[in-house]
C-alpha cells in the first residue's frame, strides 16, 4: 500500500499545505476555478518550484531525478498533449498494454495503429489514461479526467481509475468540479478556497 506524503508544500506564495493519502485511497479536491487546484497538483507532481517535503513511501522528491518521481506521482491534465503522428508512438510498449485497460475504455488492440489527428478529445484522454497507467504509478493526481467525456465514458473512467486504485494499493488525488461525482468516486475531500486555504471536506458525505 503506498502512501504519498505531503509536508509543508509552498508555492507561488500559497500553503504551507500538509497531508497525506494512503494506498487505494481516492481524495477529491473542489475549489473555484482560479483557486489554486491544478498549482497545487503540478507542485506535488514535481512540475513547478515548490518549497517542503514530498514522498512516496520511501521515495522523497528531492533526492530523485524529476522524471523517476514524476512517472511514479503521475499526473493527468484536463488536456493532454500528443506530439507525434500515431498512439503507439506515445507509448514505451503499446503492446504490453492490459487488455482488460483498453477494452475497458472502449477500445480495441488496433487503436495503437490509429492516426492522433483522427481522434476526438474524448478518445485523446481515455488513451492519455493508458498512456499513464503504463508507468505503474504509485500515486495519481487527476486533474479533471472525465471533463472532456460524455456519460457512458465517464462511467468507464471512473471504474478504472478506481480499480487501479484499488488492485494496486495506490491514492488518488482527484480535481472535480462535479460535486456529485466527488461523492461517487471519493473516500474524503479537500476544498481549495481563493485565498489559498485548504480545508477538510465539502458539500454530501464528505464532498
Amino acid at each position: 500500500m503506498n502512501r504519498l506524503e505531503i509536508q509543508n508544500l509552498t508555492f507561488r506564495d500559497r500553503g504551507p499545505y500538509t497531508f497525506e493519502m494512503v494506498g487505494s485511497e481516492c481524495v477529491g479536491l473542489q475549489g473555484a476555478s482560479g483557486s489554486g487546484k491544478t498549482l497545487l497538483l503540478r507542485a506535488i507532481a514535481d512540475l513547478d518550484p515548490h518549497g517542503g517535503s514530498l514522498l512516496l513511501d520511501q521515495m522523497t522528491c528531492a533526492e530523485v531525478p524529476a522524471p523517476q518521481w514524476r512517472r511514479a506521482v503521475a499526473m493527468l491534465p484536463a488536456e493532454s498533449f500528443w506530439w507525434l503522428d500515431s498512439v503507439q508512438e506515445h507509448f514505451q510498449h503499446f503492446q504490453r498494454i492490459a487488455e482488460q485497460y483498453i477494452t475497458q475504455l472502449g477500445f480495441d488492440r488496433d487503436v495503437g495503429g490509429w492516426q492522433v489527428s483522427r481522434l476526438s478529445s474524448g478518445e485523446r484522454q481515455r488513451l492519455a489514461i493508458l498512456r499513464l497507467l503504463e508507468n505503474r504509478p504509485g500515486a495519481l493526481l487527476l486533474d479533471e479526467p472525465t471533463a472532456s467525456l460524455d456519460a457512458a465514458n465517464i462511467v468507464k473512467v471512473e471504474q478504472l481509475l478506481l480499480a487501479y486504485g484499488h488492485d494496486h494499493g495506490v491514492p488518488l488525488l482527484w480535481v472535480s468540479h462535479d460535486p456529485e461525482q466527488l461523492v461517487r468516486v471519493a473516500d474524503r475531500c479537500l476544498s481549495m478556497h481563493e485565498d489559498g486555504r485548504l480545508t477538510p471536506g465539502g458539500a454530501g458525505n464528505g464532498c
